[in-house]
Formats: structure tokens, sequence, C-alpha cells
């Protein structure tokens, strides 16, 4: 990385980025130590200007930004630094510091595959994802096809409202399905993008 610290007077702006969710946490600056020393923590590490010195963000809420990986612009004076932060980013508790949720919807799917994983791994009883691994391949296929059939049922009658109920237990029996045959979301989402051309 090659960075051109002098348009700044030795500081360059770093863009925060949530790795996950995409969203903009916050912008900060960085001089040379700054950087090295977030390369050398995985910690992100700015130059405050107003206490004039190292800040590790995190350093007094215990909120870090942990670096997933960090990507200079065309013009070499400017990161990107995509993070897992650990709690609200701003200082008055938000989320983010352009006062916006850091959430997307979306990604309960992958919590969700991510839970059925460990109901996979710890089969704890009394669970009903555990009961259909217990059953095998035949009766979650069959939940599937059932699911299936009634959110077909469901947007014919024209009950939005069940439509999503009926949707939910489909989506929820389909990456069951996927987890017992070794594959996740994503991998339905990269065949997707496959097609999408």
């Amino acid at each position: 990385m090659t960075l051109d610290f002098n348009k700044m007077g030795g500081l360059i702006p770093a863009i925060i980025q949530d790795e996950q969710t995409n969203k903009v946490l916050m912008l900060g600056f960085m001089n040379e130590e700054a950087l090295a020393k977030t390369q050398e923590t995985g910690k992100v590490t700015f130059f405050s200007r107003t206490k004039n010195r190292l800040w590790t963000k995190g350093e007094e809420s215990g909120n870090f930004l942990h670096v997933v990986s960090i990507a200079e612009d065309c013009d070499c004076d400017t990161l990107l630094i995509k993070v897992h932060p650990e709690g609200p980013v701003c200082h008055t508790g938000n989320d983010t510091c352009f006062n916006e949720k850091n959430e997307e919807d979306i990604l309960f799917l992958k919590y969700l595959q991510d839970f059925i994983v460990r109901r996979r791994q710890e089969m704890p009883e009394g669970s009903y994802t555990t009961s259909l691994f217990n059953k095998g391949i035949g009766r979650m296929a069959q939940k599937v096809g059932e699911e299936a059939v009634e959110t077909v049922i469901e947007a014919m009658d024209g009950n939005d409202e069940r439509l999503l109920y009926e949707g939910s237990d489909l989506l929820y029996h389909l990456i069951v399905l996927l987890t017992y045959k070794g594959y996740r979301l994503e991998d339905l989402a990269n065949e997707l993008k496959k097609r999408h051309k």
C-alpha cells in the first residue's frame, strides 16, 4: 500500500464500513502510525485531531471496530476499512455516526442458518429442528413440498398475511434441508447470481 499522506498534512480519511451490512459507520482520519497500529492490532485506530494523539475506537467504550479488510482508493489518499463493529459506533449511542440503524433484515436468514447448523451439531432434545434431522432427508424434503403447496394455496387465495406465514415456513424448511445436505443459502445466491446475466 503506497498512500499519499502529504495531501492533507500527514492525514488521510478512513471510511469505516460494516462488512456485513455495507452501511457506512463513520469517518475518521489516520496518519501513518495509526494505520500501522490498525494493521498490527486488527482494531481500527485513528489519529484524533482534537486530542492530538492516536485513538483506538472503543478504547473507552469497549465498542471496538475489528478489521476485516483495508483498501485504498484510486488516488491513494483515502482508505475504505471494512469492519465487524462491537456495539454501537457513535459516541451518542447510535449504530452509526450518521444516525442510521446498522441492520438489514435479510441478514437474519444468515443468522437463522447459523443457528440451524448449531442445532445439527448439538442435536438438543425437544427441538423441532433436531426432530427433522433425526427423521432424515425424506421427512425434510416432504416438509419443503408441503410448505410449498401451502404457500401456493395462500397466494391463490389472496391472503397476504398467510402467504408470508407459509412462505416463512417454506424458507425455514428449505434451510434445514440445505443444512442437512451441507449447503448454505449463499450457495443458492451464487447459483442465482450466475444465472443473472
